[in-house]
């Protein structure tokens, strides 16, 4: 089997590829510094792999990707663009307004004060065509900083002057 090499350092030495190592917060991209800092230093592949708990032909990769373009190929990674989301941002920020403004009984849906994720799960297919999940439903309302809580009930012919008076009654019981 060939030796591993570095044949163009890009300007680094084993000594600065370990100071970058300590700056780098991401282990999977440390793991890459550190294993073509030690082909540097003159392991072997397989010892390169053994010290790093990758396989061989990973290390190798990590080499030529260095050899190719430095330090900053040897950090990039590209991920996958995802799955494409099922609403668009606008209807997103629509329902998150729709939620925070508005309740079903307003816009005749139900008889419930507050809205939950069935209630706007048929809302979103009626109006916009689209079935998603409640669950799936639950987390883009997280992620529009909105999060679930009991709703509380508050009583219309309460008399302030009489609830400040009862709560200093409290008071003062609690202090006797």
């Amino acid at each position: 089997m060939k030796r591993l090499k570095i044949t163009n350092d890009h300007g680094w030495t084993p000594r600065t590829l370990r100071k970058q190592e300590r700056k780098i917060k991401n282990t999977l991209l440390r793991q890459r510094v550190m294993a073509v800092r030690l082909v540097m230093e003159g392991y072997l592949g397989k010892e390169v792999a053994s010290m790093v708990n990758v396989c061989r032909q990973t290390v190798s990769h990590y080499v030529s990707l260095f050899n190719e373009g430095g330090l900053e190929l040897l950090l990039h990674r590209d991920f996958a663009p995802g799955r494409e989301p099922f609403l668009t941002e606008e209807q997103q920020e629509e329902i998150k307004q729709l939620v925070l403004t508005t309740t079903p009984v307003e816009l005749g849906w139900d008889v419930a004060s507050a809205w939950n994720t069935k209630l706007l799960q048929s809302y979103v297919e009626k109006h916009f065509g689209v079935c998603i999940s409640r669950e799936a439903l639950r987390k883009l309302l997280h992620r529009k900083g909105l999060s679930w809580t009991r709703p509380t009930y508050t009583l219309a012919k309460g008399d302030p002057d009489r609830q400040k008076n009862f709560e200093k009654q409290i008071d003062f019981i609690k202090k006797t």
